[in-house]
């Protein structure tokens, strides 16, 4: 098979993995290596954004789509009848060299299905990168999508390659991804995301050698099983604290040719993975707990508002709050306020006490926060809920084809 041949089928297969990111990596250049790459690129064929607003391009694939589980949401699964391929350790390194020289990426994004073993398919993997780093001195981002349950050794030498590693947990639920993927165990994916972790941790002391500095991240399948918004922030929570991760990724299940009536007939709604990243900032930056956030009978977000503005509304006896003398922790619970905005706000009342100009002058998003905030010149009048709702909805807008 021809390597473009390869390459069409192997980028294709690695679509479904969302956890493609390049935030956090340590900012690395050719200079320093002698080598070639940086971290710190510019323009490319665009997959992901770092924090600070910058497109950074990864070329992302899977080593092989071939592999020896048969996992009923996988399209690549052991039972699928899809096209196979496999690329070579010297393909990959190949690739990566050639697309970075044409500036059509930055870094390298790869995953793998497990062909023989475990540690066989890690080992390759962890080549790869090997290869990239030692030989041809890339100082640009690679993330390892790790086999779990691969040895301790192998883990180890990811890391030390990587810039972020990752271990995807696939569903929320223990007993539904026994059901699902009989073959994965719940308790080898976490264990090694706890070798990821000592390994972190054993980097962060004093002359320690490098791992994965950009942490860990995992992906989680929305919508496959009877797992509700509830089960999936609670279990977010668990692996924040439990493994100090970097981001969990959500994504929205989408059905796949051939698959089993286990699995629901219709795609998990995109709006509902969207309420989730949201909900998943509210954790990770708003000082929210796992619980707070869901509140509905059925165990779901509303769709219709974002999850702050719902706590919000269901809280009417919290606000207004005044955003002259509140505290850090209640503003970060005001809908449209964000974390540097509030901390624009906590460093300019030191000066003087604020009206809503003020505040308008230090976010966007004013009209957001105004039924919920009281300034020097502002005391919002009383508003049903439904209004307030209405208010902050966005507004149906008309698309265009050539938009």
């Amino acid at each position: 098979m021809q390597l473009r041949d390869k390459l069409r089928i192997l980028a294709d297969a690695a679509k479904y993995d969302a956890s493609c990111a390049s935030s956090g990596g340590a900012k690395r250049d050719s200079r320093g290596t002698g080598g070639i790459g940086s971290t710190d690129g510019g323009k490319g064929i665009c997959h992901s954004y770092t924090p600070d607003g910058r497109c950074v391009s990864l070329l992302k694939v899977l080593l092989t789509n071939q592999c020896l589980y048969d996992c009923a949401y996988c399209i690549n699964r052991r039972s699928s009848n899809v096209q196979r391929a496999k690329f070579t350790v010297e393909e990959v390194v190949q690739l990566t060299l050639d697309f970075y020289k044409r500036n059509y990426i930055e870094g390298l994004f790869l995953s793998s299905g497990i062909v023989k073993s475990h540690d066989e398919t890690m080992e390759e993997m962890t080549r790869v990168a090997k290869a990239l780093r030692e030989t041809h001195k890339f100082a640009g981002y690679i993330h390892l999508k790790l086999i779990a349950g691969a040895s301790p050794e192998l883990i180890a030498k990811a890391g030390a390659y990587a810039d972020r590693v990752s271990v995807n947990v696939e569903l929320p639920r223990e007993d539904t991804l026994a059901q699902l993927a009989p073959e994965k165990r719940s308790d080898i994916i976490r264990g090694s995301m706890a070798l990821v972790r000592l390994g972190i941790d054993e980097a962060s002391e004093k002359n320690a050698p490098q791992f994965a500095p950009a942490g860990q991240s995992t992906q989680m399948i929305v919508g496959a099983d009877g797992a509700d918004d509830r089960d999936v922030l609670a279990a977010s929570a668990q692996l924040y604290s439990g493994y100090r991760l970097k981001r969990v990724y959500y994504s929205a299940f989408s059905p796949i040719p051939d698959s089993t009536a286990r699995l629901p007939l219709k795609a998990a709604p995109l709006m509902r993975e969207h309420r989730l990243y949201q909900a998943d900032w509210m954790l990770r930056f708003y000082g929210f707990e796992a619980s707070e956030i869901v509140t509905g009978a059925d165990g779901l977000l509303d769709l219709a508002i974002d999850p702050k503005l719902a706590w919000a509304l269901a809280h009417r006896d919290v606000f207004p709050i005044d955003v002259n003398v509140a505290d850090r922790e209640l503003l970060l619970r005001v809908p449209g306020l964000g974390v540097k905005t509030i901390d624009r706000i906590i460093a300019a009342r030191r000066l003087r006490t604020l009206r809503l100009d003020d505040v308008a002058r230090l976010t966007r998003s004013v009209e957001k926060c105004r039924p919920f905030l009281i300034a020097r010149d502002w005391r919002p009048v009383a508003l049903a809920d439904a209004e307030i709702e209405a208010r902050m909805r966005p507004s149906a807008t008309q698309l265009e084809l050539f938009a």
